[in-house]
């Protein structure tokens, strides 16, 4: 598999969102805006790209027995970086992300990676996969963010798109998170099946 092929296998073929279906509850939970989306994708990004990094660099070293419980601590690590920074220097989001923040530590995405690809691949190799999936992943979370606050508020980026007396309330509430995803699950495949 080429290297071009492992970063955008993330982004397309192998998006964690639209086709393996991980990671729905941040997808679910933090969606109900299009900056809410960027901003839980690209801590979820950074987390990827850097603890894959760690990870293939490490994974040769920690022993069989506790190499689960090694890469989450690892993960933990990058996840408190991300949490802090944000606090710090983006309040406004960290409060709408809330609680998701810290389970990026436990998000199948990360986690998985880290154990089917990262462990037993190159570092450069590992830092791809870990950007491509991380991007997919925003990518994915932008989308459904930009639908849902499109439909739920007439806004996209908090920018007026239409009249609000327009608006359908449930696309900001969770159950037209369900829907949009839904609707966005079956565009791709049907896109997918037409190529």
């Amino acid at each position: 598999m080429s290297k071009s092929s492992i970063f955008t296998n993330g982004i397309f073929k192998e998006n964690p969102i639209f086709v393996q279906l991980l990671g729905m509850c941040p997808t679910l939970g933090v969606t109900s805006s299009a900056i809410n989306g960027i901003g839980m994708g690209l801590a979820t990004t950074f987390v990827l790209l850097m603890s894959n990094i760690v990870i293939a660099l490490v994974s040769n070293f920690i022993p069989d027995k506790i190499r689960i419980p090694g890469f989450i601590v690892i993960i933990a690590g990058f996840v408190t970086i991300v949490d802090m920074s944000m606090a710090a220097y983006l309040p406004s989001l960290h409060a709408s992300l809330g609680l998701y923040i810290p389970l990026i530590v436990v998000n199948c995405i990360v986690l998985g990676r880290a154990e089917a690809f990262a462990s037993k691949n190159s570092v450069g190799v590992s830092a791809l996969d870990g950007l491509g999936m991380g991007l997919g992943f925003t990518l994915a979370l932008t989308i459904l963010g930009t639908v849902r606050e499109l439909l739920g508020s007439g806004k996209i980026f908090n920018l007026p798109i239409y009249n609000e007396e327009y608006k359908l309330l449930i696309f900001v509430l969770a159950p037209g998170a369900f829907i949009a995803l839904g609707y966005l699950i079956a565009i791709v495949n049907k896109l997918k099946k037409a190529s």
